[in-house]
């Protein structure tokens, strides 16, 4: 698992990981799941920092791990 910062955000291969790059993920679904979570309320909202930018809270993607940890992130 790859180090979180304590704040910031996340693109998308940096949370359901990159095999081209070898980016491993930390919410281990596919992109099409992972927006279809985000669209259905299941996963948190992007965020769009730019046009073609679009990312995530470090601290949402923490609450995420903590929910499915079952309230500790590892």
């Amino acid at each position: 698992m790859q180090h979180l910062p304590a704040t910031g955000y996340l693109r998308i291969h940096q949370i359901v990981g990159c095999q081209r790059t070898k980016t491993p993920a930390i919410i281990p679904v596919s992109r099409s799941t992972w927006w279809a979570g985000v669209k259905s309320g299941r996963f948190p909202k992007a965020i769009k920092l730019s046009p073609r930018c679009t990312a995530w809270r470090v601290e949402d993607i923490r609450s995420l791990m903590a929910y499915f940890n079952g309230g500790s992130v590892a």
